[in-house]
């Protein structure tokens, strides 16, 4: 057993690291228990943890806020949202916010979903104080207004995500103010925002040129003209394009997007049913080494020339979905096994398409190796029985959608779509 130092040779740990040294053990502890366990030490440490902490996550009112503000300096991120379920809670309210533009002047990061309390007063607050934000979720806020958002824009002009899903006020006049101040836009979330026009998303294109993700779905009065200004402008950039919904956007928005879009990894165009196979063949040829999520249900037009280009050409395709899409038959799948084609599919949702039969999907069972999940439901010659009785062995893993409401969605399938 090794002897005891002497009394002379031992030293209280805090006398002998500095304040920098002890940091760099912090920047070491990754999992945020070992983080929180490092303040417990003495109160030296936790002042130091609490400098360094650069995210934050609560539920606050005003002297709670600045009671964080002054513990945290650091702080970066700030997730304020508040669940969609908790509607007879308001969550944050415009005093909140005040507190956080003088409080958290240095935040890049700032999530306010579902904070149903907060009003244009509280954003002008926040285009005042946090010049350095990057990125805003206001999603579902549904008191805002262009009123407030566009002193956010005009203050903020850092900002390069947006997302305003479900703020039913805004209009194209939000969009003008974004294109003059936020120039390094890259991502905008508008789902809903059902006032936005073709007019705003044009003027949008003509000051964010660096746009990589765009989803503007149920926006049912933006088109063609709108859609094909993004896509010249934005053309290397853009990876993710979601139109759900948006029923005037048709073919010429699709071969915008094959001429200019080549980088393209999603596209969502479900229920944009004037488009047709013409122009998903050329999107398939344009974005062969790109797109991977692809969803075109109730696109009524698509055919089995669509499906069959796709999957023939987009080698890196991992979710696609052509439900409701009732031209589509086991000829878009027939011949791949025979030609050894192997596809990376994961995610395949064929529902309700009324012609299609287990040859067919035998076929995809063939080809499609790496699937992990199989949408049948309303496939009429498409049953467990009929599955079983043809002796179809699935991908190991694989989990088959037989029956079930349409409107019911699978956790698994949502991330993709």
């Amino acid at each position: 057993m090794s002897a005891s130092p002497s009394e002379g040779d031992e030293a209280l740990i805090n006398e002998v690291l500095t304040d920098d040294e002890l940091r760099a053990v912090l920047t070491r502890l990754r999992p945020e228990s070992e983080r929180d366990a490092f303040g417990l030490v003495c109160r030296r440490w936790l002042r130091i943890q609490s400098s360094e902490r650069r995210r934050l996550r609560a539920r606050a009112g005003p002297s709670m806020l600045r009671r964080l503000a002054a513990r945290f300096p650091g702080i970066l991120e700030l997730d304020l949202s508040q669940s969609p379920s908790r509607s007879f809670y308001p969550g944050v309210i415009d005093g909140d916010l005040d507190v956080i533009a003088g409080g958290f002047c240095n935040l890049r990061v700032l999530a306010l979903q579902n904070c149903k309390g907060i009003t244009d007063v509280g954003m002008v607050k926040l285009g005042e104080g946090l010049q350095c934000l990057q990125t805003l979720d206001v999603s579902h806020c549904k008191k805002l207004s262009d009123k407030g958002l566009k002193v956010v824009a005009s203050g903020c002009q850092k900002l390069r995500q947006l997302h305003i899903a479900g703020c039913r006020l805004i209009t194209d006049n939000l969009l003008h103010a974004v294109s003059k101040n936020c120039l390094n836009l890259e991502e905008l979330g508008a789902a809903g925002c059902n006032s936005i026009t073709d007019a705003g998303i044009s003027a949008l294109a003509d000051g964010c040129h660096k746009m990589k993700s765009l989803d503007i779905s149920k926006c049912n009065k933006v088109g063609d003209p709108g859609i094909c200004k993004i896509a010249e402008v934005s053309s290397s950039s853009l990876v993710s394009l979601k139109l759900l919904d948006c029923s005037k956007v048709g073919n010429k928005s699709i071969y915008s997007l094959a001429k200019f879009c080549c980088n393209l990894e999603t596209l969502i165009i479900g229920g944009c049913r004037d488009i047709s196979d013409e122009s998903i063949e050329a999107l398939a040829l344009a974005c062969c080494s790109s797109l991977r999520i692809l969803r075109m249900d109730w696109c009524l037009k698509i055919t089995d020339a669509s499906l069959r280009s796709l999957l023939c050409n987009c080698k890196l395709l991992a979710a696609i979905d052509v439900g409701c899409c009732d031209q589509i038959t086991d000829a878009a799948f027939q011949g791949m096994e025979a030609n050894l084609f192997q596809s990376e599919l994961r995610v395949l949702k064929i529902n309700n398409c009324v012609d299609l039969t287990v040859v067919g999907v035998s076929s995809v069972i063939e080809s499609c190796k790496a699937l992990e999940y199989l949408d049948v439901r309303s496939c009429p010659q498409v049953t467990r029985q009929s599955c079983e009785e043809a002796g179809l062995q699935l991908p190991g893993g694989c989990k088959v959608n037989f029956e079930g409401s349409l409107s019911e969605s699978d956790p698994s399938v949502d991330r993709f779509f």
